[in-house]
């Protein structure tokens, strides 16, 4: 071998050598440029600075971990770090890298049907939220991710244009679920992937954070993996009083977990958070909200004159296009009473002060009875507003648009024998929501309202007038535990005894004005399925009645104030005759 031909060998080797370095500082450059870019994308996605390489270093070694409260899809409430999100699929994306935590674990069950809803409202399929899985391995093919470092809010918005759907489905349950997460704070980001627009009342949403909140639109324009650095997926439903009739018809929830007392604290920091100044004006008014496209109070300058001379009050007509919402609420905050056609705007109602009367009207052929989430809102313990509803029962009275679109309550799509029925209708069945033709008919109508029945309807239900805005913020207390119970019983034959009980007061019962003290015993014989129950006013007592001897006999006991305000029951006390 010559001389040439090794040393040609050796320049080769030296100059691949050279080459493989250059190429992998180029990759390196591009690589660190590339990250530089990313992280310049952050920074302007938020103000919180993060190191690039060790979040994608964390990523890449620990993958995605999450952590869910609840055991039902409908209850949970789940926080991850490290969630991505594909814009090019529109999925979300849980890495499994060496650290990944996922509980529950639910294997396949978790498309049964969901992991959770992304809503307030229960169980809707078009609100579930799900994630597709991939090893971390996966992101060496993917473009790099783009992280946001906020801690984010992941929920949908359920109607964005609907002020009823706004509170009572995103606003209420945003701030709660705030509260019961200490890092949920104004320092979050609210994310929304349902893929509305802002809608018309966006402002609100703006005031639970500092930041802008996101929508799923805008999501593409920062990148094609976004990776959230620490999120919460999903909204509380303990705030939610009132159902759809998704599955059932309409009408309040089975079991309410909110009372006026929350519903008040998150009006009082709403009223903060809009800079308005609470507090009587030190003159009675009523607010009557005017309807300017459809559902129309036809003859509304006389209901107004009407209202002004039957109450004595100044009556200010609002709505929704003329006032901004700041003023509609610091007109409704200090009215002594409320007034509107049925419809989303009533939902204001829950600013009116402690003692105010909210009066809901509903169009010829609506029965106040099925449609009644105001009803529900103003009945809520401690809300302590007073409610009524009139309805149009003269059909002379209302003017009917048969031929509008379907949506705005027109029928002339539909079969002339149906039009007929739903004309000579004398009231909407009982419906599941959404497109029901009669009762979009019958709700769109504009309305002649009966001004003195509509007054006698109020003087029915408003019976005494409560000083507006006295009332305090009234806590249900419940009685503690009954304390040490004991029994003594004594032997009169061979088929008579007697079983003295007695027992002492709850101890919170010694801190509490309470009237009416009475309390609850329950009498089992051992082995038996049935027992006997008392509510006895005082703290002991001797049974006789349906006393064996030597019998064993289980007995529990507990007090109640106030006729319905239940306290816990004692230990199983144990009874020998």
């Amino acid at each position: 071998m010559s001389i040439a031909i090794i040393f040609n060998a050796l320049l080769v080797s030296i100059l691949a050598a050279v080459l493989w370095k250059y190429v992998k500082l180029w990759e390196h450059a591009t690589s660190l440029e590339e990250e530089l870019l990313l992280s310049q994308q952050t920074q302007e996605l938020s103000q919180v600075k993060i190191d690039y390489h060790a979040a994608l270093q964390a990523l890449t070694e620990n993958g995605t971990r999450m952590v869910c409260t609840g055991k039902m899809h409908t209850e949970r409430i789940c926080r991850f770090e490290s969630l991505c999100y594909t814009t090019e699929a529109e999925e979300f994306v849980f890495f499994h890298g060496n650290a990944s935590v996922l509980l529950p674990n639910l294997g396949s069950r978790r498309f049964q049907p969901a992991l959770l809803d992304l809503t307030s409202v229960e169980d809707h399929t078009a609100q579930y939220f799900n994630f597709v899985e991939l090893p971390v391995a996966a992101l060496k093919f993917m473009h790099k991710p783009v992280f946001v470092p906020d801690v984010a809010l992941i929920m949908n918005r359920f109607n964005p244009d609907n002020l009823m759907h706004i509170f009572h489905d995103d606003l209420l349950p945003i701030y709660y679920t705030m509260q019961q997460f200490p890092d949920l704070n104004e320092d979050s980001r609210l994310v929304f992937m349902e893929g509305w627009n802002e809608g018309l009342h966006f402002e609100l949403y703006k005031l639970f954070s500092n930041k802008q909140p996101l929508l799923k639109e805008q999501l593409k324009s920062l990148g094609s993996l976004l990776c959230f650095t620490k999120s919460y997926v999903g909204l509380s439903k303990m705030t939610t009083w009132y159902q759809y009739g998704f599955i059932q018809p309409q009408g309040p929830k089975a079991n309410i977990l909110v009372s006026g007392n929350e519903i008040r604290q998150f009006t009082q920091s709403l009223v903060e958070k809009l800079n308005i100044t609470a507090g009587s004006s030190g003159e009675e008014y009523i607010v009557l909200f005017s309807r300017t496209i459809n559902r129309l109070i036809l003859n509304e300058a006389e209901l107004i004159l009407g209202l002004a001379q039957e109450f004595q009050m100044r009556t200010v007509a609002v709505s929704l296009d003329d006032y901004s919402f700041g003023d509609l609420v610091r007109l409704i905050s200090r009215a002594s009473m409320l007034v509107s056609m049925h419809g989303s705007q009533l939902v204001m109602a829950l600013f009116l002060p402690r003692g105010g009367v909210v009066v809901e009207l509903f169009p010829y052929g609506v029965n106040p009875e099925h449609y009644t989430p105001y009803k529900t809102l103003a009945s809520l313990p401690s809300m302590d507003l007073q409610y009524v509803a009139w309805q149009n029962t003269k059909e002379e009275n209302t003017v009917t648009y048969p031929d509008r679109p379907w949506e705005q309550g027109g029928i002339a799509h539909l079969e002339k024998a149906e039009q007929e029925r739903i004309m000579k209708s004398k009231e909407v069945p009982r419906h599941l929501c959404c497109r029901n033709a009669e009762w979009l008919f019958r709700i769109y109508q504009d309305t002649l309202v009966d001004i003195p029945s509509m007054m006698t309807a109020i003087h029915q239900s408003v019976i005494s007038k409560p000083p507006l805005g006295k009332l305090k913020a009234r806590s249900i207390i419940h009685p503690g535990k009954v304390r040490e119970s004991m029994c003594q019983a004594s032997v009169q034959s061979a088929s008579e005894a007697k079983l003295s009980i007695s027992w002492q007061v709850p101890w919170n019962l010694k801190y509490l004005k309470v009237k009416d003290v009475k309390y609850e015993v329950w009498i089992q014989e051992q082995g038996e399925n049935t027992y006997m129950p008392y509510i006895l006013p005082h703290q002991n007592y001797t049974f006789v009645e349906n006393i064996k001897p030597f019998t064993t006999y289980l007995v529990w006991i507990r007090c109640i104030f106030n006729k319905n305000l239940l306290g816990p029951f004692a230990e199983t006390l144990t009874c020998n005759t």
